[in-house]
């Protein structure tokens, strides 16, 4: 059975952190990422895990009739750098983006 490397901001992968801030808490709960600036709606969302291995699909987006998709690799290695960015290795700019709720 193959193992995948440790998942993105797992124990024992500090690729993705900075701080106390790790790409996997970032997404959570996403309702909308913002890629290079353009800000895409969140059609699909895995938090990666013990069992994602780099060819699962963790993000699908979408704007209009756009639609872009990352699969675990591509998030592999993002590095935080600051106010809520990621770069990632390809040099995309990531934020992740949720809903606020006024009550």
């Amino acid at each position: 059975m193959q193992t995948a490397p440790p998942f993105p901001g797992g124990a024992g992968d500090d690729s993705m952190r900075a701080g106390s801030i790790a790409l996997t808490e970032a997404m959570r709960g996403a309702d909308f990422v913002q890629v290079n600036g353009i800000v895409f709606e969140t059609g699909y969302l895995r938090v990666p895990d013990e069992s994602t291995v780099p060819y699962d699909v963790v993000l699908e987006l979408k704007l209009g009739a756009t639609e872009v998709t990352f699969v675990r690799e591509e998030l592999d290695g993002a590095e935080y750098v600051g106010d809520g960015l990621y770069r990632l290795k390809s040099g995309a700019l990531l934020r992740f983006l949720a809903n606020a709720t006024v009550h």
